[in-house]
């Protein structure tokens, strides 16, 4: 499907339909993900926020609460945010730190509260109908030079639903240009795994700072 096939009244249900999913196989994510390295992306994050430690950082997507728990051992004041119910639950029970229940396409978060978000594999969820609008919303719950890491599997410009969920497949171009249209300046961007081939590697991570 090319980018056009979803309209603005296409995005609540598959949003609802992708959060089904992950409600319906929690257990399995969270034991098939659990153990995932993603330490250079929180690195990334990190390196990039300037206030002092603590910093309050919002993990968007933050599923069953492994990046949570790494965040908090890390002295960080972390802050949960996910749509799938059980995930929200999960991620509190494993990492005593408050979690919000929040469809991405519905979020109330207040304005100039984070110094960073961590937005690892959530952000292809969010139609691109929608896209520019939640990334204005995420650009005003930043601090000021407040930082978003993003990390996406990338591909040729089409966004699609397999049945089970949908997701957004775009060229580090697009992305980025994406991003700097709702406000944010460029980092750094990488691919990932590290040290693969590029073929190898289908994971776009990119960090960005609030304009």
């Amino acid at each position: 499907m090319s980018q056009d096939d979803f309209t603005h009244s296409d995005a609540g249900p598959l949003s609802r339909k992708t959060l089904a999913h992950y409600e319906g196989r929690a257990d399995a994510f969270r034991e098939g993900t659990w153990d995932h390295d993603v330490s250079q992306n929180i690195d990334t994050l990190l390196r990039f926020i300037e206030a002092e430690p603590p910093a309050r950082i919002l993990d968007l997507g933050c599923g069953p609460g492994r990046d949570l728990v790494a965040l908090r051992d890390l002295g960080h004041e972390a802050v949960g945010l996910d749509g799938a119910e059980s995930f929200c639950r999960m991620a509190r029970e494993i990492s005593g730190q408050e979690v919000l229940h929040q469809d991405f396409l519905a979020l109330d978060l207040p304005d100039a509260s984070f110094d960073g978000i961590f937005a690892n594999a959530s952000l292809f969820h969010v139609p691109l109908c929608e896209l520019e609008r939640v990334l204005v919303e995420l650009r005003a719950s930043l601090k000021p030079r407040g930082v978003l890491f993003a990390s996406i599997p990338h591909g040729p410009d089409i966004e699609r639903f397999d049945g089970h969920r949908y997701g957004a497949y775009h060229t580090p171009d697009t992305w980025c240009r994406l991003l700097a249209a709702a406000g944010f300046v460029e980092l750094c961007q990488y691919y990932r795994p590290d040290g693969m081939p590029r073929e190898q590697q289908p994971w776009f991570a990119s960090a960005w700072r609030k304009a």
